[in-house]
Formats: structure tokens, C-alpha cells, sequence
């Protein structure tokens, strides 16, 4: 879960010539009034006109203390289980809390703790994000596999899916020889500027299977080739890695970076690949969202900006927080920082959504997958209380959306999204779950 900002610098080099090329000046730079105008059309409260769907179910909550075992929902997937729909999971990480298995009526099925810490001052296991891959080749056979991104460790793990084994349905299929994506040593793995956000993507040109994986604190995103190991272990290698902007210019001429704690970067969290045509959308918490090649080459186009884009910024030691600045107008109208939570809505006919967690505002904005139709803003919704023991979702972190029937209890998919504020909660403690929401009312939100 991202908290308030503790860091980033005001003044930061541009990373790449490619991030300049992505944002160079626009022809014809916005007047004052063009500024303003469309300042204010960004604080009139979009959310409140938004149509809301609420939840059918939630999973137990999660406390992120001593007590809870630190455990801190953040990021879900959705396993289909295609002999019996109706007996699918969803696959969820819960931070230092490990992996978490739960069934269509959001019970918990399996807990996986995640790795301890190497040595007494290194840094604990914490799975951030999860995606799924399947029938990827074994040394074993094919399989359908969960990945998790290891912030603690700098790593990726690998859980192999099967529903009826009497242990539980994820088993560890991790290399123990799999390398550190980002770090070179262990002083580096215990600073955390390690793995983070994290999507999977299998090519179908050449049948390889890759992860997406940004790094915490950084612009960069590393290509990652999944690859078998003995024994039906999974390992992986780097391909290629990419550095998205850090500053950007703006219509007026001048620079900006979002404000922040010294020395820290507009990190990328949620990712997600088009399977259709190998298209990543790549959420940067207080820039917007991306969209480029899952290889990672071409250039990089930025889809959608945040309200608070350009807005300036004062870093106080003291309280950890930015005090902004006058906003100069040059952000976007529908998605509020931190964009998260990145998934798709597929159909079979190549239409569908891309679905962003706006969590500034607690909603969430849906844009048009088709490259052909610009991924033109579709619509939004938020997820509202479905009664006093049901609430919705605030600060939402994650999200997963699939498109197919899964039984009696969701025959028109299912959404299932991350909630930062479980309500009522329980005192002081903070308190986080997953909210389970029928997809046919969402699909029937955006065709309004």
C-alpha cells in the first residue's frame, strides 16, 4: 500500500533521451485561462457522479501489526479453474503477511508465509504483487503458476496451482539459485529498491513466457524470461530493463518532478499486459498511466495523467509530507494520485476495458482497450458499501477483473479490488481485506 509520500526530490535529471522524446512541448501551449479551467474541472468532485456497485462478499481483514503478523492486503489475482468454474481462487498478496488463497464466497483456503529474512539485519520476505502464467513448461510438465514480486528478498517466487492437492492448492516452486531482478549485493536487497510492481505476459509468437517487474523507488521496469529449472523448479532471466521519466516538461516550459522525499523516484506499481497484442499499461503512482511494448522497445506514450500532474511541491522534514502548490492546470480530469491497481476486462471480439484505481479519490476509470479507438476514458465507477457490515473500497491498491463465468455465484465474472480501509474496523488497528464484486453490474456502469 502506498502511504503518504515521504520522498521525492523537487529537481531530478531526465532518465533516458526516450523520456524526452515522450514528452516534448506541445505546439501550441495552454493559456492561463485553459490552465485554470481545466484546474477546476479536476476539483469539482468527480466521485460523487460516478456510479457505484457495491461488493456481494469480502475476505476476512488483515492487520498489518505484531499481532496481525504485519500482514497488509495489497494485490490479487484471479485463478480460473476450468474443469469447475465454480471451485476457482483468487490468489492474493498480503505484504510481510505472505500469500493468501481464498474461495468464490472470499473464505481463506491456504496462508503462505512469506521467506524470513536471510540474517538478523537483513531485510524479511514481502510479496507485493501477484500475477498468474499458464501452463508454463516444466521439467515436470506444464503447470499454472502464481508469481509474487519478493520486495524483502529482491526476487521473484513461483507457486505452482493445483486445486485439489490435499496440502493446499499452491505449492513452491521457486529456484533457490533464482537471482536478485534489481540488486547487486545484500547492502543493496536491505535498502528495498528492489522488486515491486509486477504483470506476466506470454508471447504467442514464440511460446516464452516473461514478468514485467518495476522497482520501488525508481522509474525502471526489467523484462524477465520465466525458465525451468531441475527438479520442476522455476528461475528466470533478465532480457532488458527501461527507465521512464523522472521529470517532465511541461506546456509552459518549465520542468517538474513530483514532490517527494530526497532521493526517491515516481515508482511504477500497477502493470498489466494485453495478452491480444502484448501492449503493457504501466501505472506511475504521481504521473499517470503508460502504455508500450511488453518488450520493452519502441517508445513509451503516456495515456492519461493524473489531477496533480505539474502541480509543485514543498517537502517538510518534519511532518514527511508535501504541501502543494498552486495547481497550474496541467494534469488530467479522471484518475487522481496514486494510480494503481491496473487490470483488464477482456472480450472475446478484441473490446473491453482497461480498469486504473484512482486512488486519490477512491474510484476507479475504465478506458478503452482497443489500440485502433486511442484507449479513449470510457467511464468509472467506485465500489460503495453494500451495507453496514459490507463497505466498499477506499485507497485501493489492486485490482483483478475476469471476464468468464465462475458458477452459480459469479456466471458474469468477477472484480475483485483491494480495500485500504476496512470498515468498521477494529480501533486503531489499520485493517486491510478484498472485496469481491459481481463484473456484469460494473459492465453494465460503463455501457450507461
Amino acid at each position: 500500500m502506498t502511504r503518504p509520500r515521504t520522498a521525492r526530490s523537487l529537481v531530478l535529471a531526465v532518465t533516458t533521451a526516450l523520456a524526452a522524446a515522450a514528452l516534448a512541448v506541445p505546439a501550441r501551449a495552454e493559456t492561463d485561462a485553459d490552465a485554470q479551467a481545466q484546474a477546476q474541472a479536476r476539483h469539482r468532485g468527480p466521485a460523487r457522479s460516478l456510479p457505484a456497485v457495491t461488493p456481494r462478499a469480502e475476505t476476512p481483514v488483515l492487520h498489518d501489526d505484531d499481532a496481525g503478523g504485519n500482514a497488509d492486503a495489497d494485490d490479487p489475482a484471479i485463478w480460473r479453474n476450468a474443469a469447475a468454474p465454480g471451485r476457482s481462487l483468487v490468489i492474493a498478496t498480503a505484504k510481510e503477511g505472505g500469500l493468501r488463497v481464498y474461495d468464490l464466497d472470499a473464505r481463506p483456503v491456504q496462508s503462505i508465509a512469506a521467506p524470513p529474512a536471510d540474517g538478523p539485519d537483513d531485510a524479511p520476505g514481502r510479496f507485493n504483487n501477484v500475477d498468474l502464467v499458464q501452463g508454463l513448461r516444466l521439467s515436470s510438465g506444464r503447470a499454472d503458476l502464481a508469481v509474487t514480486s519478493d520486495r524483502g528478498h529482491d526476487r521473484l517466487r513461483f507457486y505452482r496451482i493445483d486445486r485439489d492437492r490435499a496440502g493446499g492448492p499452491l505449492t513452491d516452486v521457486t529456484d533457490p539459485a533464482a537471482p536478485a531482478v534489481f540488486s547487486r549485493d545484500q547492502a543493496e536487497i536491505n535498502d528495498q529498491r528492489t522488486a515491486y510492481g509486477l504483470a506476466t505476459w506470454t508471447d504467442p509468437a514464440s511460446g516464452k513466457s516473461f514478468a514485467l517487474v518495476s522497482r520501488r523507488e525508481r522509474t525502471s521496469i526489467a523484462l524477465l524470461e520465466l525458465l525451468p529449472a531441475a527438479g520442476g523448479k522455476v528461475t528466470y532471466r533478465t532480457i532488458r530493463t527501461l527507465d521512464l521519466p523522472a521529470t517532465f516538461r511541461l506546456p509552459n516550459g518549465t520542468s517538474w518532478a513530483p514532490c517527494g522525499e530526497p532521493g526517491e523516484l515516481p515508482q511504477v506499481e500497477g502493470m498489466v499486459v494485453d495478452p491480444a497484442n502484448g501492449t503493457l499499461y504501466a501505472g506511475q503512482e504521481d504521473i499517470g498511466i503508460w502504455r508500450l511494448r511488453a518488450d520493452l522497445t519502441g517508445t513509451p506514450k503516456l495515456l492519461d495523467k493524473v489531477r496533480e500532474y505539474g502541480v509543485p511541491g514543498v517537502y517538510d522534514e518534519e511532518t514527511e509530507e508535501c504541501t502543494p502548490g498552486a495547481d497550474p492546470g496541467f494534469g488530467g480530469t479522471r484518475i487522481s494520485s496514486d494510480v494503481e491497481g491496473l487490470t483488464l476486462v477482456t472480450e472475446s471480439d478484441g473490446d473491453g476495458y482497461l480498469l486504473a484505481s484512482s486512488q486519490g479519490d477512491n474510484t476507479f476509470a475504465a478506458y478503452d482497450r482497443e489500440l485502433a479507438d486511442r484507449n479513449e476514458y470510457e467511464g468509472g465507477f467506485r465500489v460503495a458499501s453494500a451495507s453496514g457490515a459490507l463497505d466498499g473500497s477506499e485507497e485501493c491498491d489492486g485490482a483483478a477483473a475476469l471476464n468468464a463465468p465462475l458458477g452459480s455465484k459469479y456466471p458474469n465474472g468477477l472484480l475483485v479490488v483491494q480495500d485500504g480501509h476496512d470498515a468498521p474496523g477494529d480501533g486503531d488497528r489499520p485493517a486491510t481485506n478484498f472485496k469481491f464484486v459481481d463484473l456484469g453490474p460494473v459492465l453494465d456502469a460503463l455501457d450507461d
